[in-house]
C-alpha cells in the first residue's frame, strides 16, 4: 500500500509555461487531508520550496537542490548531503574555461544554496560535462531544462528519498515518485511506484513503472488518481 508521494515540480505539477496546475494542487491537498505525506522535490532552493509548500498545502517535507538537501516538516532540521565546496571548485574552473571563450556564467541563487551550484543554460552542457571530467571533479552535471546544476556524485533525489523514507518510518516501496527530467530518474527508480509524465525525457520514461498519457500537471493528476483511487472515490 502506498503511504507517501514524492513529486517533482517544474514539468511535473506545472504546465509548459511553469504555471502550477491547479488540478494537481487539488490532488495533493486531497492526499494530505487523507493522511498521505506529500514530499515536494526540486532542484530549487529551500526558501523557494518553503513558499511553495505553504501555498500548495503540504507539511513542509522537501527534497531540494536535486537531493543535496532534505527535511521533514517545516520545523525539521535541514539535512545537507552534498559538498558544495567541491561544486564551487568545479564552477571556478568552468568560469575560467568559458570566460576564455568570451562567455560568462550566471550563478542562480548563490546565497540560498547549501549543497549544489546552479547556473544559467547559456553554454553547451556537453562541453560543461567534458570540462568537469577533464579536471577529475567528482561532480555530476545535471541539465534540468531550466538551469545547469553541479552536484557531488552519489547525491540525488533518490538518495534523499531513501533517507526521508527512514525518517517517516516507511519503506521506499510504500512511496510513489513522479517526475519528468533526468534529475528525477534515481527518485523514480528508488520508489515503490515510479511515474513519468508524458512530456518526460526518454531516459526518464524508461526508468518509470508507469508513463502517463497526459502531459505535465495533467499527467500527474492522471497518475495520482490511478494509484490513489480510493482517495478520489469517497
Amino acid at each position: 500500500m502506498l503511504k507517501a508521494l514524492v513529486t517533482d515540480v517544474d514539468g511535473t505539477i506545472t504546465d509548459s509555461r511553469r504555471r502550477i496546475n491547479t488540478a494537481a494542487v487539488e490532488c495533493i491537498r486531497t492526499l494530505v487531508d487523507g493522511g498521505v505525506e506529500v514530499v515536494i522535490a526540486s532542484g530549487n532552493t529551500v526558501c523557494f520550496m518553503d513558499g511553495l509548500c505553504k501555498m500548495v498545502g503540504t507539511n513542509g517535507t522537501i527534497i531540494g537542490e536535486n537531493g543535496g538537501v532534505y527535511r521533514r516538516y517545516f520545523d525539521g532540521t535541514l539535512q545537507v548531503a552534498g559538498d558544495q565546496q567541491v561544486c564551487r571548485d568545479a564552477f571556478t574552473v568552468l568560469q575560467d574555461h568559458f570566460s576564455a571563450k568570451g562567455t560568462g556564467l550566471e550563478l542562480y541563487s548563490p546565497d540560498y544554496r547549501f549543497a549544489d551550484v546552479a547556473f544559467a543554460r547559456n553554454v553547451d552542457v556537453d562541453e560543461v560535462r567534458q570540462v568537469v571530467r577533464n579536471h577529475g571533479f567528482p561532480v555530476r552535471v545535471l541539465d534540468t531544462g531550466f538551469a545547469v546544476h553541479l552536484q557531488v556524485l552519489g547525491v540525488n533525489k533518490g538518495t534523499a528519498l531513501h533517507e526521508l523514507a527512514g525518517m517517516m518510518g516507511l519503506s521506499p516501496a510504500e512511496i510513489m515518485a513522479v517526475g519528468d527530467s533526468e534529475n528525477d530518474i534515481e527518485m523514480i527508480r528508488a520508489a515503490g511506484v515510479g511515474v513519468a509524465v508524458a512530456n518526460s525525457t526518454g531516459t526518464t520514461r524508461t526508468a518509470a513503472d508507469y508513463v502517463s498519457e497526459a502531459r505535465y500537471g495533467d499527467g500527474f493528476v492522471e497518475a495520482v488518481k490511478k494509484y490513489y483511487a480510493d482517495f478520489f472515490s469517497r
